[in-house]
């Protein structure tokens, strides 16, 4: 899908070729004598047009219009929500068989955030998954020229639209995959594939034997089920001195997930297969930072495999011993995201990172808490979780911080092993976030649990590739925060560019625990 920005009136947005022109028209937009202007007017007038956001007018083949279709499309106050919904509902016109060619244009000036809903409204409309649908009918959109008065404003906020774009659709291609398009090892040939692409980008994959060596106890038990072997995907982009510190990204990648012995029911288990949501998101990011090469430092770790319920499968009640070197009681088998990601967070310590933000599909409590509009997040340290929060509201990619209270470990207790890996129903997305903080030590953490918007059930069923937004804003927003800093930053400083961000209480990491993986169906 390809995008351009341009400066562009009313007038000139009439004499665009092209197979539809989309025309925004707000509640303040301004007065002209234009033939597009003056239309606009005429349908206001005589009530055949109003400027609510999601009213429409469509004509065909209008005298003075290079376009052969027209719609004048209502934005309301022309804020990110207003367009966003605007778009929605003229989907039809953009699908449509035959337009290949639109144009998007505003009437007024476009705010930054109505220019990025714009981008990633029409590139979600214009993506047609067909990996392992050959027969799918592709998009006849190829290109939309996006016009506004003050477009040259507006250029460094379109770059941002446009990668984010990118990297969504890369997301939601390999979350969209079945697992057997989408293997561990095929997971590992992507990543391994889009560093040869880009040159900062730097790839290493550890197949069995090497995580074997690296003692990732918890991670094996997971996969020791499977006849599809391991990967740990280790990618690195370099935008900044090599001296400075990373922003580590770790995805779950959990390519199918039965639930192991605790096996999970019949209904929707077809869904466990955007299981590895979280290790889309990754890939995505790093697909989107090729794009825009920004001057930071960013790490991806992906433990990827299948949660399969063979005779080797491990069993409720095994102990098992992380790289951390604590033991864990495996009460549950179907809450194994929280094993391979234990594993990959204490891995992520070596890179002394500046943050380090998980993403996982993790559980159906988060589900339960907050639906499909927000992903949950928990952090220990303020400043990291306003960040992303911040970056979330700004990619419209929201997320909603959850509380991580010492008391609710209690229930992660175990009298066979250091900690259990459930915690029961209660609270069951903060005690699977509580048992990962055991294992982050002094870091400065935040884990994304975005088992509720990571796809879509029902007619739209899909993946969205969410947080593909949130986490390169988050990124752009800590390049920005340390380029603002003369020098060497307040150690306490916002994560970025090379500034460790310490964890609350400096020398104490929360000891905690956790509750049970997203179940098939939510």
């Amino acid at each position: 899908m390809n995008f351009e920005l341009k400066t562009l009136d009313l007038a000139s947005a009439a004499l665009q070729p092209g197979d539809l022109l989309v025309v925004l028209v707000g509640d303040n937009a301004p007065k002209a004598s234009d033939a597009l202007s003056t239309l606009i007017a005429h349908a206001q007038k005589n009530g055949d047009f109003e400027a609510k956001a999601g009213k429409s007018l469509a004509m065909y083949a209008v005298p003075a219009i290079q376009a052969r279709h027209l719609l004048l499309l209502g934005v309301g106050d022309g804020s990110a929500k207003s367009v966003r919904l605007a778009l929605a509902a003229a989907a039809g016109n953009f699908t449509r068989e035959g337009t290949k060619q639109g144009v998007i244009a505003s009437a007024s000036p476009l705010a930054e955030e109505a220019l990025y809903a714009a981008v990633q409204c029409v590139a979600e409309l214009a993506y047609q998954y067909g990996t392992s649908k050959p027969s799918a009918k592709a998009v006849a959109l190829q290109g939309v020229t996006i016009g506004a008065p003050n477009a040259q404003e507006l250029t460094a906020a379109f770059g941002v639209a446009q990668a984010t774009a990118t990297g969504v659709a890369f997301a939601r291609e390999w979350a969209n995959r079945p697992a057997n398009y989408a293997t561990p090892k095929m997971l590992a040939d992507a990543a391994e594939t889009l560093a040869g692409e880009h040159k900062r980008i730097k790839c290493k994959i550890h197949k069995p034997e090497d995580v074997a060596k690296l003692g990732m106890g918890a991670f094996m038990a997971v996969a020791q089920g499977s006849k599809e072997p391991l990967r740990f995907i280790e990618l690195h982009y370099s935008g900044a001195d090599k001296g400075d510190k990373p922003v580590v990204l770790v995805g779950k990648g959990i390519t199918f997930d039965t639930g192991g012995i605790s096996l999970k029911p019949a209904p929707d288990m077809d869904e466990m297969k955007y299981d590895m949501g979280g290790a889309a998101s990754v890939l995505g990011t790093f697909r989107a930072l090729a794009e825009l090469k920004p001057a930071i430092n960013v790490v991806g770790l992906i433990p990827a495999c299948e949660n399969m319920p063979d005779g080797g499968a491990v069993k409720p009640g095994d102990v098992v011993t992380s790289m951390s070197g604590q033991t864990i009681e495996i009460l549950n088998t179907d809450a194994e995201g929280r094993l391979v990601l234990c594993d990959a967070l204490h891995y992520a310590e070596r890179f002394e990172p500046a943050a380090v933000v998980d993403i996982a599909t993790l559980t159906g409590a988060c589900v339960i808490a907050l639906g499909a509009q927000r992903s949950g997040l928990f952090s220990n340290n303020d400043a990291l979780a306003q960040a992303l929060h911040n970056a979330g509201d700004k990619a419209q990619d929201w997320c909603w911080r959850m509380p991580l209270d010492d008391e609710y470990a209690d229930g992660l207790k175990s009298n066979f092993a250091d900690v259990a890996n459930v915690g029961g129903r209660p609270a069951g997305a903060v005690t699977a976030a509580k048992f990962l903080q055991r294992f982050v030590g002094n870091m400065a953490w935040a884990h994304l649990d975005i088992a509720g918007t990571a796809w879509r059930s029902g007619a739209r069923k899909g993946a969205t590739g969410r947080p593909v937004g949130l986490l390169l804003q988050y990124l752009l927003s800590a390049q920005k925060a340390d380029a603002a800093k003369p020098g060497k930053a307040d150690k306490d400083a916002r994560p970025g560019k090379a500034k460790a961000v310490k964890a609350d209480k400096p020398g104490k990491a929360a000891v905690n625990q956790d509750g049970s993986d997203r179940p098939a169906g939510h």
